[in-house]
C-alpha cells in the first residue's frame, strides 16, 4: 500500500495525475519484465506460477514507492490465458494501492480494430484496463484516434512510440519527411502536441516514448504531456542524457528503469533500496 495518502485529485487528468506522482515519489517509471533469465535468476520456475511470483512481488515492492510501474505485456501474452490472468491481477493490485500503472501493449491498427484495443487497455469494463497504454503509431497517429479519444474521455492516457532507444528504430525515425522536412519523430510529437491542444493548458494525456539514447532527440517543448524514456542502465544511457533531452520539461520526463532495479531481487527491500538509489539519481 502507499506510503502517504496522494494529494492528486482522482478526477483529474492522467498527465496531472502523474505530474503529481513524480513530485510525491520522484520521476521514475519501473518496468515489470519477467523474462525467463530473471525468474531463473529469482529461483522461480518458467510457468504461470513463476511469473505470478515475480510480478506479485515486484507490485508489492514498488506500490507506493514510484510514480509508475509498467508491466511489458509480451512477457505475460507468451503463457496465453494464465499469463493473462496473472497481468489481471498485477493491474488490479496496482490499482488498489493507488499507484498508475502503464500497459506497455504497443498496440496499434486502424478503425473498429483500434476500438477494440482501446476498450481492452483503457475501458472501465475490461479487466485489463491501465492508466494508459503504449501505441504504435506505424499507421500514423490519427489511426490510433479511438485509444486517445476513449483515454481523454475516462481520464487515462497514452504513449504513443516516437523516437526509440533501438538502433533500428533510429535509423527510421530520424528519416525526413518530404512534406515538412521534420524528422519522422518530430512529426509524431507535434500530431500529439495537437490533441493535447484539447486538454486546455492543463497536462495532456498524449504523451510520447523517446529513447534516452538518441543523439539527435526531437523537440519536446510544444507536446505538454508525459515523455516515457527508456534505454537509462541497461542500454547505456544515464540520467544526463534524460536530463539532456528533456531541457526546461524534466517535470514530464519519466526515465524508464528495469532491469538495472530488477536485477536486485528477488527481495522486495532489495528491490525498494535499488529504486531510492535510482530515484536519487534522477
Amino acid at each position: 500500500m502507499s506510503q502517504k495518502e496522494s494529494p492528486v485529485d482522482t478526477g483529474a487528468g492522467f498527465g496531472a495525475r502523474l505530474v503529481a506522482a513524480g513530485a510525491d515519489y520522484g520521476r521514475l517509471c519501473v518496468g515489470i519484465d519477467p523474462h525467463e533469465q530473471l525468474l531463473a535468476a529469482w529461483g522461480l520456475s518458467n510457468d504461470a506460477k513463476g511469473l505470478r511470483e515475480f510480478s506479485l512481488r515486484c507490485v508489492e515492492a514498488f506500490a507506493g514507492h514510484v510514480a509508475l510501474i509498467k508491466p511489458q505485456v509480451a512477457f505475460f501474452e507468451r503463457y496465453g490465458s494464465q499469463g493473462f490472468a496473472v497481468l489481471e491481477e498485477v493491474i488490479a493490485a496496482a490499482k488498489s494501492s493507488g499507484t498508475l500503472i502503464v500497459a506497455d501493449a504497443k498496440r496499434g491498427d486502424i478503425g473498429s480494430t483500434m476500438a477494440g484495443y482501446a476498450a481492452a487497455w483503457l475501458g472501465d469494463e475490461s479487466p485489463l484496463c491501465c492508466d494508459a497504454v503504449t501505441l504504435t503509431p506505424y499507421l500514423g497517429v490519427r489511426s490510433l484516434a479511438p485509444a486517445i479519444e476513449l483515454a481523454g474521455e475516462n481520464r487515462r492516457g497514452v504513449f504513443i512510440m516516437a523516437a526509440n532507444s533501438n538502433p533500428e528504430a533510429e535509423a527510421f525515425q530520424e528519416q525526413l519527411l518530404g512534406t515538412t522536412g521534420d524528422t519522422v519523430a518530430q512529426h509524431m510529437i507535434d500530431e500529439c502536441a495537437q490533441y493535447n491542444q484539447a486538454d486546455n493548458g492543463h497536462v495532456g494525456h498524449v504523451g510520447v516514448v523517446v529513447g534516452a539514447t538518441v543523439k539527435n532527440p526531437p523537440r519536446l517543448d510544444h507536446l505538454n504531456a508525459p515523455v516515457l524514456m527508456p534505454g537509462v542502465g541497461a542500454q547505456g544511457a544515464t540520467m544526463d542524457d534524460v536530463a539532456r533531452i528533456a531541457g526546461a520539461n524534466s517535470h514530464l520526463v519519466f526515465p524508464n528503469v528495469s532491469r538495472s532495479i530488477l536485477s536486485a531481487g528477488p527481495n522486495t527491500e532489495d528491490l525498494r533500496k535499488r529504486v531510492k538509489e535510482q530515484v536519487a539519481c534522477a
